[in-house]
């Protein structure tokens, strides 16, 4: 059983940035896909960002160039850094892990899931 705790969010205004982290506790953590979705009021969960146990990372087109996931195998943590941030962000975000495959168009591959953490932006 893998328990993700989930740290980080908040408020900022537009262009601002933050950061969240990931950190399971219990499991072979280096063998699991880490990754982030949110999910908006009245809208369905999203994919945003994702990094494979080889470091391969993939992002959803709208965040793109403004966010980052990295994790630390040292550490057993996963951070996802969010730049330039903009309104339509604004979201309960959630972290996920499972092992390979994964993919962010496919979050039922996904059994693990943190608390979430809400993310609002301000214009």
């Amino acid at each position: 059983q893998v328990n993700l705790v989930q740290s980080g969010g908040g408020s900022v205004q537009s262009g601002g940035s933050l950061r969240l982290s990931c950190a399971p506790a219990g499991g072979t953590y280096n063998t699991y896909c880490m990754a982030w979705f949110r999910q908006a009021p009245g809208k369905e969960r999203e994919g945003v960002a994702l990094i494979d146990i080889d470091g391969r990372t993939d992002y959803v087109d709208s965040v793109k160039g403004r966010f980052a996931v990295s994790r630390d195998n040292g550490n057993h943590t996963s951070y996802l850094q969010m730049n330039s941030l903009k309104p339509e962000d604004t979201a309960m975000y959630y972290c996920a892990a499972d092992f390979p495959p994964c993919s962010l168009s496919e979050s039922w591959r996904f059994g693990y899931w943190g608390q979430g953490t809400p993310v609002n932006v301000s214009s």
